[in-house]
């Protein structure tokens, strides 16, 4: 099953949809079938507090950076795509990727211009009137090949299995491409797909500043109270829908959490698998500092007066705290070019209350 298209995330490939279906028998990624019935996390009502530590994104989030000065791509090219194929490029002047993060990718290389369509998950402000081409997550065959497309980017989630047969049978190039799980993939994927356009040094360029962007969000971290880390849960709601999930080892969320100097109590209280339905004993043994949320998730559930009326969060330390963290929905599980705005946002709503990491 897929997110609905309202509440489709915008990075999680979209970040969430790129972990969900072993498509063609590849392997899901971080977000299982789990998540797939899932959809942002929510909550009503609750006690008159403090108002919740959070931000909007920044102004900026909804757009990409593309790189000054990308040069002509050298084609053809033959690369091996992530189901075993071999697949040659000898033209990029229609591209169609079929995720949001793989767009991310594209457009920030400086190949907006040749992009003909998008997957709903692309949602940054350059991509917003292209065509879509999927509906609701799954690939419209048709759709995509009345473009005359010369390359099509996937990643081994993307389905359903039948159209990435189509779109293959009709002759266009399609590579596939592994999703991300985390920020050890941010450089692999750029690398992958700028070889398949043509322009490795760009790729490198791209992955360099991508990676040096990081690393200097991580120096301004501060130092923690007590030399104990913020310990933080990822929530993962639909209130439409009545999902409420508990991220752990696999949903995607660890690595940046880790990244910011924080703990993912999901996984460090022992759930080593993508998500599990919110209990109060789970939460109780995850005992949250801060709770981390997409954005439509937090507004599914009437924002911190619904989120402390889930079973369980009020009597955590976040939730009598009402701090939480929040970022968009279609960048926070990208693992991409946009990464480190991510890690920026949740360190500064992580730290807001004097740095004290607390």
């Amino acid at each position: 099953m897929r997110i609905s298209q309202d509440f489709a995330p915008t990075g999680p490939d979209a970040a969430m949809t790129a972990r969900r279906r072993p498509a063609r028998g590849r392997a899901a990624a971080v977000l299982t079938a789990a998540v797939a019935l899932a959809l942002v996390l929510t909550g009503c009502g609750g006690d008159a507090a403090p108002e919740p530590v959070s931000a909007k994104s920044s102004a900026d989030a909804d757009r990409v950076e593309p790189l000054a000065g990308t040069p002509a791509p050298k084609l053809p090219v033959t690369v091996d795509s992530a189901d075993g194929k071999k697949v040659t490029i000898d033209s990029t002047d229609r591209i169609v990727p079929l995720t949001g993060s793989l767009s991310e990718i594209v457009f920030t290389l400086g190949f907006g211009k040749q992009v003909v369509a998008r997957d709903i998950t692309a949602t940054f402000e350059q991509a917003e009137k292209l065509p879509v081409v999927t509906r609701a997550h799954d690939v419209s065959a048709e759709s995509v090949l009345s473009l005359k497309p010369t390359i099509v980017l996937a990643d081994t989630t993307t389905g359903p299995s039948e159209a990435i047969d189509q779109i293959r049978d009709a002759g266009t190039p399609l590579l596939v491409v592994e999703p991300a799980k985390g920020l050890s993939d941010v450089g692999r994927r750029i690398d992958t797909v700028a070889e398949a356009l043509g322009v490795p040094s760009a790729g490198t360029e791209l992955k360099e500043r991508t990676e040096k962007r990081i690393a200097d969000v991580q120096k301004s971290i501060p130092d923690h109270a007590d030399g104990k880390k913020p310990r933080v849960a990822f929530l993962y709601l639909r209130g439409s829908a009545s999902v409420y999930l508990l991220g752990g080892a696999e949903s995607g969320a660890s690595s940046l959490l880790e990244a910011a100097g924080a703990v993912d109590a999901g996984k460090e209280s022992g759930l080593d698998k993508d998500f599990t339905a919110i209990t109060s004993e789970a939460l109780a043994k995850a005992a949250p500092d801060a709770i981390l949320l997409m954005t439509k998730g937090f507004e599914s559930v009437g924002g911190m007066d619904g989120l402390v009326k889930i079973p369980g969060i009020a009597e955590t330390p976040a939730g009598m705290d009402r701090r939480v963290v929040t970022v968009d929905d279609g960048v926070l599980l990208n693992y991409g070019p946009r990464t480190d705005r991510v890690l920026t946002e949740i360190v500064e709503q992580l730290y807001a209350k004097g740095g004290k990491g607390q």
